[in-house]
């Protein structure tokens, strides 16, 4: 309490969730400086800078989790003053506040992740975990050669803590070497572990709401009802006297309902049925004469309450009677102009609650008229329908005793034939014995029948399956010695044309020259070549040859001067748009090599 009332924090502050961006106003010092309010008063008038020196004990920041000293929420429209940063390692300067906040994408949910650029270049791992360790846990850091990184935080709170830095120009030491400077740069980053804690989490809460509103669901749930028991001869005894009970009535009668529609009723227990729907039967008197008490009541209540409310309306006018009589020249001229304005209003209330119960009771009678009307002119009628409606009531009473004595008899009936029976099985126990076994017997063989029947028809299938599966197979091994004799023919056509291949090149070989013109045509393009040392096109040749010939064509030449391998060689000469094939003379070179 006295370090509450020293340090002027109000209540209501402490309970400020760590994640509010505006709840720190102040940057930290982490060499022992007190942090400081918003217009760079110090929070701790007493703090003792020598105090975060000392081995063991942390610098005291706003940014330490867990840290309940939290200074009041900061106004929306007043910016926060940063502050200068002190590391062990570095500095951070704040920036420009005449410059609008960093611009930070939109944060993905259940961020922790954070993207920080603007890294210096000698930047290392142990700096940033330096600058970034008092916004909260870091559980990991993904550091990049190009002067950012990702970090990890433990909790999405310190995300919002790490963005404070954002805008900050970090120096490392006292060094002022543009490798040891940059411009830090804080944003939320996606990442897949955050993306999936978060799912997990709302799957976690969805299962917690369902839980919850089934929990509520059940407990808002009417209770079910108990069930009704199987019907067995004690069960229908029991009923039956609960029925003859009129405190366990209703409940009986649901039984005897539930045991109709479920089909107990044979021939067998018809009899104990009827007895118990007799039963039911003889309540209806009972809830006649209950109906006829109630109406009995209602009438003395409303005749009460009229005598009631009459009594009331005579009091009424003998209290309107004396604010009359107080009210004529007599007793009013003693009176103050007070006391007849309070008499006055006192005389109007009365009058009107007055006229109010005058008429309920106005309304009352005029009802009651009413009924005594309709009741005279119904009674002509009804007198004869009741003389009608008694002798049939007793006609049928008569019927209903007559109805239940023959069914007395048939049950009396039915018990003795069941006696008996019982007696005669008592008499005969072999033979209903082996009847049963007999029976029980046939049962068996039908169901022996029926198996075999069954294991029948699936050998057949199966003999019909495995069928198939033969002509498949057969149809398969046919395909496949058709394949090899194809692949073997093939083989042997390949080995021809091969073989045939050679003596062909050998004859070429031998005698490339089929006639004499092909000589003398070889004989002539040899010396226009010779001439034409660089080669010449096909087309140049055969132009030179039509001066001789016209009917000389550039196919046949060409293909005479292929054939001629080491007489005539083709080459590409040229580049890009001026690329030709010429043919030079190799006779001499040629000579050489045959």
């Amino acid at each position: 309490a006295d370090n509450s009332r020293t340090l002027n924090v109000d209540s209501t502050a402490m309970t400020l969730p760590m994640s509010d961006p505006t709840a720190w106003a102040t940057a930290m010092n982490n060499l022992g400086m007190a942090p400081l309010g918003i217009a760079g008063q110090p929070i701790l008038p007493d703090f003792d800078p020598a105090l975060g020196m000392m081995t063991g004990i942390p610098p005291i920041t706003p940014m330490m989790p867990g840290l309940g000293i939290v200074p009041p929420p900061i106004p929306p429209d007043m910016p926060a003053v940063k502050e200068i940063i002190h590391c062990k390692s570095c500095t951070l300067f704040p920036p420009n506040p005449n410059l609008p906040p960093p611009a930070t994408r939109e944060r993905p949910p259940g961020c922790k992740t954070v993207f920080v650029g603007g890294l210096p270049e000698n930047g290392t791992e142990q700096i940033i975990v330096e600058v970034f360790e008092q916004c909260g846990e870091i559980i990991a850091i993904r550091k990049s050669k190009k002067n950012f990184c990702h970090i990890r935080f433990a909790e999405e709170y310190m995300v919002d803590k790490a963005l404070y830095l954002s805008g900050y120009r970090i120096r490392l030491g006292s060094s002022t070497d543009k490798k040891d400077t940059g411009r830090l740069h804080v944003d939320f980053a996606q990442a897949r572990d955050d993306l999936y804690e978060w799912e997990c989490k709302q799957r976690m809460l969805a299962r917690e709401e369902r839980h919850r509103r089934r929990m509520e669901e059940e407990r808002l749930r009417p209770p079910s009802p108990p069930p009704v028991v199987h019907y067995s001869d004690h069960e229908c005894s029991i009923v039956a006297e609960k029925l003859k009970d009129d405190s366990k009535f209703s409940e009986a009668v649901q039984t005897l309902l539930t045991w109709i529609e479920r089909g107990e009723v044979n021939r067998r227990s018809a009899n104990n049925f009827y007895s118990m729907i007799q039963s039911a039967n003889s309540h209806v008197r009972r809830l006649v004469n209950e109906k006829a008490a109630h109406e009995k009541d209602m009438e003395e209540a409303k005749e009460k309450f009229k005598q009631a409310l009459s009594g009331i309306l005579i009091q009424f006018e003998q209290i309107v009677a004396v604010y009359h009589s107080a009210s004529k020249q007599k007793a009013w001229d003693h009176f103050t102009k007070a006391q007849r304005k309070n008499i006055s209003v006192w005389c109007k209330q009365a009058e009107e609650i007055r006229n109010i119960h005058n008429d309920e009771l106005m309304g009352i009678r005029r009802e009651e008229e009413m009924e005594m009307s309709d009741d005279e002119i119904e009674e002509t009628t009804e007198t004869k329908e009741t003389e009608e409606s008694a002798l049939v009531s007793q006609a049928e009473a008569l019927k209903e005793e007559n109805d239940s004595l023959r069914w007395q008899l048939d049950a009396y009936r039915n018990e003795v034939e069941l006696l008996k029976q019982e007696q005669g099985k008592a008499h005969r126990e072999d033979d209903p014995n082996k009847e049963q076994q007999l029976k029980l017997l046939q049962q068996a063989l039908q169901g022996m029948q029926q198996h075999l029947l069954k294991v029948q028809e699936e050998y057949k299938r199966k003999e019909a399956e495995l069928e198939k599966i033969k002509d498949d197979k057969l149809q398969v091994e046919k395909m496949l010695e058709n394949l090899k004799e194809k692949e073997s023919c093939a083989s042997r056509l390949c080995a021809s044309s091969q073989d045939s291949d050679y003596p062909l090149e050998k004859t070429l070989n031998s005698c490339p020259i089929k006639s004499e013109r092909e000589a003398l045509l070889v004989g002539i393009i040899s010396t226009f070549l010779h001439v034409h040392p660089f080669g010449a096109s096909i087309e140049y040749i055969c132009s030179y040859l039509h001066r001789l010939d016209n009917k000389i064509c550039t196919s046949d030449v060409e293909c005479l001067m292929s054939r001629l391998q080491h007489t005539f060689k083709q080459e590409m000469t040229g580049v890009g748009a001026s690329l030709e094939k010429r043919w030079k003379f190799c006779g001499f070179e040629g000579l050489k090599l045959t």
